[in-house]
């Protein structure tokens, strides 16, 4: 019973502080964190300060600072597209992403790749080279998010 109690708390404790970091280039300093991401929030650099909010993170839906409010979209996620604002039309479309590509606007195209990600790293264009490693982090991401923090929209 003990056990159990303990290993409760433990996992509880993990799912609790659970972070992910997003660092400068092939970085793992603390003095290269660009984000934070924690419970749905992006934190700007190192700290998880409720000023340091830049976005939320929502459904399938990315606001501006802490705010959840309709107006206040910036991105809309559906399917393997990112979208302007709360639109869902083609013509809105800024990224398209699959497991380890990021394209702009709702191509597919070689010569459309923005960023390529490649196991915690992700680098600009279609290279994997260590010069081009643009952003590293230590945790889970999604290809939308990473989109979204490192894209030129």
């Amino acid at each position: 019973m003990k056990f159990l109690i303990y290993f409760i708390f433990a996992v509880s404790l993990n799912i609790s502080y659970a972070q992910t970091k997003v660092y400068k280039g092939n970085s793992n300093s603390h003095f290269d964190i660009l984000y934070t991401i924690k419970n749905n929030k992006v934190y700007r650099g190192s700290s998880t300060s409720f000023t340091n909010i830049a976005y939320t993170i929502a459904e399938n839906k990315i606001y501006e600072g802490n705010s959840t409010s309709y107006t206040d979209v910036l991105y809309t996620v559906k399917g393997n597209h990112v979208y302007k604002g709360n639109s869902t039309s083609f013509t809105d479309i800024l990224y398209t992403f699959d497991d380890q590509k990021i394209y702009k606007n709702d191509s597919k195209s070689f010569t459309d790749i923005l960023f390529t990600r490649m196991k915690n790293k992700l680098f600009f264009g279609n290279s994997t080279q260590f010069t081009d490693c643009i952003i590293s982090f230590n945790g889970e991401i999604s290809m939308p998010v990473i989109a979204i923090l490192i894209g030129p929209y």
